[in-house]
């Protein structure tokens, strides 16, 4: 079965300061977006992308599109008013032959393509649902409404979830036509009682979400 990214580049720019949506912010000259895309396309199991844009920006995610090396493979639709309506408009625009899907943020835009290749290889070893993460560093403590700690979860069970986030198409249909909203598409899959596997994350699939953020994007690339 084929592979296709929704790719989700409708979020706006506001903690990052921007006058425009934060995955059409330059990085090193070129839009958060283009980057993403070029390391979707850069796992060799990748054959489809789906760029969910602004409907202020649909023009230029077509010219991101249009500059892939793969425009036929590329398609832009209009994102909706959360995150999960944007990629509900992405999984409308998947290809029949599309099975395994993985939802990306664009604003993620150094996820190397290497993570790509190992989230498609564990839906294909059998897991629905697959997810990255990385272990948590600091004590993190649950409280009330009052701010007041009701608990301190065992940090060795705790990891930092990341995107891409990888499904076979069927689950995520199903678990999107609840109608529900989320923070990412692995809680919807986890409402309806599906199982999700987290493997090992990347450091560089980190979210750009502030100016500090995008600067240290910068050097990295410098160094690269």
């Amino acid at each position: 079965m084929s592979v296709a990214v929704v790719l989700v580049a409708a979020g706006q720019g506001t903690r990052l300061g921007a006058s425009q949506p934060k995955a059409f912010v330059t990085l090193a000259g070129r839009p958060l977006l283009e980057h993403a895309v070029e390391r979707a396309f850069g796992a060799p199991e990748i054959s489809h992308i789906v760029i969910v844009a602004p409907a202020s920006h649909l023009r230029e995610a077509g010219a991101v599109a249009s500059r892939s090396g793969r425009p036929g493979d590329v398609d832009v639709v209009t994102g909706g008013a959360e995150r999960t309506d944007s990629v509900a408009a992405g999984l409308a625009a998947l290809r029949a032959e599309d099975g395994i899907i993985l939802v990306h943020d664009a604003a993620r835009a150094l996820a190397p393509s290497a993570l790509f290749s190992r989230l498609v290889h564990e839906v294909r070893s059998g897991h629905p649902a697959v997810v990255p993460g990385l272990p948590v560093t600091d004590t993190i403590k649950q409280i009330d409404r009052r701010g007041v700690v009701v608990a301190t979860p065992d940090r060795a069970f705790l990891r930092a979830v990341q995107t891409p986030q990888a499904f076979l198409r069927e689950v995520l249909e199903h678990a999107h036509a609840t109608g529900a909203a989320a923070t990412d598409d692995a809680a919807l899959v986890e409402a309806v009682g599906g199982h999700v596997r987290v493997v090992e994350g990347e450091p560089l699939a980190f979210k750009i979400t502030t100016a500090d953020d995008l600067a240290f994007a910068e050097r990295h690339l410098g160094d690269a």
